[in-house]
C-alpha cells in the first residue's frame, strides 16, 4: 500500500457512513488483488496482513450495526456465500486459499458437514470474518 493509503488507515477507528464503508473494502480489494499477484496471502508483508486484517474488523463492525436488519442473524453458510461473493470467490479458489478440498467447502456451505475448529480459523483469517460473529452462526 502506499504511504497515503496507511495514513488515511491510521486515521480511522471506526467506519462511520457509507462511503467510509465503500473506501475501506475498495482497500481491501486492493490487498486482495496483491495477495493474488503475489501468490496467496501468505505472501503479504507483516504490515499489510496486519492492515488488512484491522480494515476487515471495520468493515465487519460497520456490517453488523448497519448492514444486518436486527433480528436477523446469518447461518454459517449464508455468511461464507455472502463473503465468496463480496470477495468474487468461488468454492474452488476459495478451497485452494484455505488450503481444503473444494468437497469439504462445499459440505459444510450446504450444511451436510459441520466445520471444525481449523476450518473456523481459516474462515476467520482468510475471509476476515469475526469470530465472534462465527459463533453467533453456528
Amino acid at each position: 500500500m502506499t504511504k497515503s493509503t496507511a495514513q488515511q488507515f491510521d486515521m480511522i477507528d471506526k467506519i462511520r457512513t457509507q462511503q467510509q464503508y465503500e473506501g475501506i473494502m475498495k482497500m481491501i480489494e486492493k490487498f486482495i488483488q496483491k495477495a493474488t499477484e503475489l501468490g496467496g496471502f501468505h505472501m503479504l508483508s507483516q504490515e499489510d496482513d496486519d492492515q488488512l486484517h484491522q480494515l476487515s474488523t471495520l468493515a465487519n463492525d460497520y456490517e453488523k450495526k448497519h448492514l444486518l436488519p436486527g433480528s436477523f442473524t446469518l447461518s454459517l453458510n449464508m455468511l461464507i456465500q455472502k463473503r465468496l461473493e463480496e470477495l468474487k470467490l468461488n468454492q474452488a479458489s476459495f478451497a485452494e486459499l484455505i488450503n481444503t478440498s473444494e468437497s469439504k467447502v462445499s459440505k459444510i456451505i450446504t450444511g451436510k458437514q459441520e466445520p471444525d475448529v481449523q476450518f473456523l480459523k481459516a474462515i476467520h483469517n482468510k475471509l476476515g470474518i469475526d469470530g465472534n460473529v462465527l459463533l453467533d452462526a453456528l
